[in-house]
């Protein structure tokens, strides 16, 4: 009980970094709100978890997202102001996209400024998110007519660190087709293996447990130090070693090379299985899905437009156009809708999460067309299940992806787009990098960091 979280917006990625610290913190006390009505969660919350937590000197450390006005809440609570706390930032309201930037309202971001200001550490999914937050402050206080504030940013920035949304990968394979199944165990030939490369995918796949999944920090950025990527590398191989033992013999076949049958590519598809296959990819329509909230920050008007142009010029497609929609949906939808008629496969959020990872396990290619974007766990989730990603060469995605799966303009998105609809068995052959060539550096359990060292 010597945690106490607190999630003023307990929905999303939000839940799912509260539903896991709460799996790995022994004890820990959870307060949260509904994930509804956004703005007056962050205005009001404050004074709600006032009055519903409860006394207690075992606190030691606080953790909450940054929709919560800090700074109000120890006001209110001083007994929570001596506790260690901790902000964590899923996203950021001084570069949050707004439509009109009359529309922007001062009053979050200056939550989020002086909340930085009573945290002991300050916590970012990605580096985008921090630098973006930080070189942003200076400009964003110069709204303010008079008595303007300086230099917060030097205040703020030695409390910050980058903590890479943590994603549990669910185990997938039993929703994987043929093709997906086979291309995702070629990533772990025994030439990565030496280097050190595709052993979480190899493990995940030989296991099948949806705790291998869990996605650590990780970012192409930022290297690993040598002895980390060593030690890295003797981990993963200890558990390897340890499934292959676990498996016993039954997991080869007698009198063949037992390191080449470990790690065969293709070893439960017979190659006549996998020709046919081949062959009826070619003439199968290229699925692309688009797995976001419904709302204009993530630019649907790009995505249907580019749809839509395909369309006109003959090309063939299947789309399923998943995400949770709230109050205010784009009039695009609706009209995108009417015009892709039969293309449509899926359209709108799914019942539960088998029936969204079935959709992205059947898809061939996913698309970001964001105008905004701190993390991105749909892209990720999504390449998971075994989708190719285009995303825009801005925002975080640079920090996660490769060159190859980044798009500059919406032209270099239509043309990326009409050869793979005009080829779509190259799309469907091409092995993904992303998860191997992406740093793990995750590598501590939650409550190894040195945020929860006084818990």
């Amino acid at each position: 009980m010597s945690v106490l979280i607190i999630e003023a917006f307990y929905g999303g990625s939000h839940k799912q970094l509260l539903d896991l610290l709460q799996e790995k913190i022994e004890g820990c006390s959870v307060f949260t709100l509904a994930a509804k009505k956004w703005h007056w969660r962050s205005r009001t919350a404050a004074l709600y978890f006032m009055q519903t937590i409860p006394p207690s000197e075992n606190y030691r450390v606080l953790f909450t997202s940054s929709v919560l006005n800090l700074a109000e809440l120890v006001a209110l609570r001083p007994d929570l102001a001596k506790l260690k706390k901790v902000l964590y930032f899923h996203e950021n309201q001084l570069v949050y996209p707004v439509r009109k930037n009359q529309d922007r309202d001062f009053q979050y971001g200056y939550n989020q400024v002086i909340s930085c200001l009573v945290a002991d550490v300050v916590v970012f999914n990605s580096a985008f998110n921090m630098e973006s937050f930080l070189t942003t402050i200076g400009s964003f206080m110069k709204l303010i007519p008079d008595h303007r504030p300086k230099d917060l940013e030097k205040l703020i920035r030695p409390k910050c660190q980058v903590l890479y949304f943590p994603i549990r990968f669910p185990d997938v394979t039993r929703f994987l087709s043929e093709h997906k199944l086979c291309r995702n165990l070629q990533m772990t030939e025994i030439l990565d293996i030496e280097e050190g490369k595709g052993l979480r995918t190899l493990i995940a796949s030989r296991k099948c447990k949806p705790d291998d999944g869990l996605m650590r920090n990780s970012s192409l950025a930022l290297e690993s130090h040598p002895t980390e990527k060593q030690e890295g590398l003797s981990e993963s191989l200890m558990e390897l070693n340890h499934i292959k033992k676990s498996e016993g013999t039954s997991a080869y076949h007698g009198g063949e090379d037992k390191e080449h049958m470990a790690f065969n590519s293709c070893s439960m598809l017979s190659w006549p299985m996998e020709e046919k296959y081949n062959v009826a990819s070619k003439h199968k329509p290229l699925h692309i899905v688009w797995p976001h909230r419904w709302e204009h920050d993530k630019d649907p008007e790009l995505f249907f437009k580019t749809l839509l142009m395909l369309k006109e010029n003959g090309l063939t497609f299947d789309v399923s156009v998943l995400g949770e929609t709230f109050t205010d949906v784009p009039d695009i939808f609706a009209e995108a809708r009417r015009e892709l008629g039969s293309s449509v496969l899926h359209w709108g959020y799914q019942s539960s999460k088998d029936d969204y990872l079935k959709v992205l396990c059947m898809a061939d290619i996913v698309i970001s067309t964001a105008k905004h974007e701190f993390f991105g766990v749909a892209m990720l989730e999504a390449v998971h299940c075994g989708c190719y990603p285009l995303c825009p060469k801005a925002l975080v995605y640079p920090e996660i992806f490769p060159e190859n799966y980044l798009y500059t303009t919406s032209q270099q998105l239509y043309k990326k787009l009409q050869n793979f609809c005009k080829r779509p068995d190259l799309v469907r052959r091409k092995a993904i990098e992303v998860l191997k060539s992406v740093e793990l550096r995750f590598s501590k359990r939650i409550m190894d960091m040195p945020m929860f060292a006084d818990a």
